[in-house]
């Protein structure tokens, strides 16, 4: 019962800061959503940023648990080969896709969505993170380096954009959710950028 009053509250926060944003947003209004007793808030989470920070670090384990079945992402990149480095960034790409189509709730997207800018909002190691090092160390570049954020920025955007911009994928498609050939679609456009990246930068 306790652990189903805590998911309620996460489920409804989330859905009520993704509509109205954090500041938007009362600790009354979510208990109503959740149907649970104000108290909870305190009991479970100690106030409104606890929570908030909350919702992100659920889905940051989640994540990280995910990954976690297919790689290590606390290996040492820098002794890996440039091939086994690629070979481990289209691994992680590739499940990332699958991943961010089936199991992030749309609540949660539009939450990220809105508060980009939230300071309240601490995101730890995701697999973003090791993405961009992944990125670095193949263009043999620091990962704090101004090109690798960008170009590792421009590879997320790849992964994440025909779901954040539907209005230019599934109404166009005239459908409600992506199938499997746009996921097919969407792997191999990606492929075929880092596959141009390495190539103008002469790494086979």
């Amino acid at each position: 019962m306790e652990d189903n009053s805590r998911t309620k509250i996460l489920l409804s926060a989330t859905k009520l800061f993704a509509l109205k944003g954090f500041d938007g947003v009362s600790i009354r209004e979510i208990c109503r959503e959740a149907d649970v007793n104000i108290s909870m808030i305190s009991y479970y989470f100690g106030g409104k940023n606890e929570l908030y920070q909350a919702i992100v670090d659920e889905q940051s384990e989640k994540i990280n648990k995910y990954t976690k079945t297919f790689m290590d992402i606390n290996q040492d990149i820098s002794k890996l080969s440039k091939k086994e480095q690629i070979s481990l960034l289209n691994l992680l790409l590739d499940k990332l896709i699958d991943y961010f189509y089936s199991d992030i709730s749309n609540d949660f997207l539009s939450f990220m969505l809105k508060e980009q800018h939230n300071p309240h909002a601490k995101i730890k190691g995701t697999p973003v993170h090791f993405i961009r090092k992944l990125v670095g160390a193949i263009f043999d570049k620091d990962y704090n380096d101004r090109e690798i954020i960008f170009k590792t920025n421009f590879i997320i955007s790849m992964v994440n954009s025909p779901r954040i911009l539907p209005s230019f994928t599934l109404k166009l498609l005239g459908q409600d959710d992506f199938i499997q050939e746009d996921i097919k679609i969407i792997k191999d456009n990606l492929k075929l950028y880092i596959n141009t990246l390495l190539k103008e930068a002469g790494i086979d």
